[in-house]
């Protein structure tokens, strides 16, 4: 997506039309919009030719290809395939470039924060007639996603708002439920996470239509993106007025919900009932 900006950027300040461009690579207008917005792989000759034609010179030119070269490496969720849904797969790549990840949950820890027991909970769920071995490859899955908020490198900022029922809904054994809370007390201190809670006493709130992730990129070049899950498929939104929509209904959420100062105390509260019961 990252490079399929930049292609566009480019394009649009040559004033070259996609039908142009599509002919200097021996394909259609439409081939063009797919490189542009990410939705297909990338010729290493097709990207070279293009910036060729959009008159990119050294050392522009080497570091775009590298990024197409890049663009092409598999990731580390591949190995994950047999049982990673395609249009998965494309989150899991925004996930790992973000910058910021800000997200709203109703029903579940986010997976991003989850146990190995809880995620294993989760994913029984939904999969529940699946094999043992495929039901631990989910919750490996689940698992190694995590890698990303403590790589020593630029580690992506998070930022969680959660609703009360996601941390009182109990999900496996009382000890799965306790042990996600204490993680989420842990994990709350890292500097780079930030976790808010909205409690059953703010009554209703700015997304009660359900959870929702928005993701920002270090780029200028790249736009946010909205990401919307269903059982299926999944929604990524990066028009500018859905943009607008659902950041507005997360800052809204952000001041509805209770400062990130009083998470642990909150948590702290809802262990101790969870541990009376």
């Amino acid at each position: 997506m990252l490079l399929g900006a930049h292609l566009r950027k480019l394009r649009e300040e040559r004033g070259i039309s996609r039908k142009d461009a599509g002919w200097e690579i021996r394909s259609s207008d439409s081939k063009i919009s797919r490189m542009e917005l990410g939705r297909v792989s990338f010729k290493e000759r097709d990207v070279e030719d293009l910036l060729k034609h959009y008159g990119v010179v050294e050392p522009e030119l080497t570091r775009l290809i590298q990024l197409a070269r890049d663009a092409n490496n598999p990731g580390w969720w591949h190995r994950f395939g047999e049982v990673l849904p395609n249009w998965f797969q494309s989150y899991l790549g925004l996930e790992a470039t973000a910058s910021l990840i800000r997200t709203y949950e109703i029903q579940f820890i986010p997976g991003l924060l989850q146990t190995k027991d809880y995620a294993r909970a989760v994913v029984m769920l939904g999969h529940g007639f699946a094999g043992r071995e495929e039901i631990e490859q989910r919750v490996n899955l689940r698992v190694s996603r995590q890698e990303v908020l403590f790589r020593e490198k630029n580690p992506p900022r998070l930022w969680a708002v959660l609703d009360e029922a996601a941390l009182r809904r109990p999900l496996g054994s009382i000890d799965v439920m306790r042990a996600q809370l204490e993680r989420l007390i842990e994990i709350a201190e890292l500097p780079n996470v930030q976790i808010q809670i909205i409690p059953f006493s703010a009554g209703g709130h700015a997304a009660a239509g359900g959870a929702f992730t928005m993701l920002r990129f270090q780029d200028v070049d790249l736009p946010d993106i909205v990401y919307l899950e269903q059982l299926t498929s999944a929604l990524y939104l990066d028009k500018r007025e859905d943009v607008d929509l659902y950041t507005a209904s997360m800052e809204h959420l952000c001041v509805q919900a209770e400062e990130p100062r009083r998470t642990p105390e909150l948590l702290s509260s809802i262990l101790k009932d969870l541990t009376a019961d």
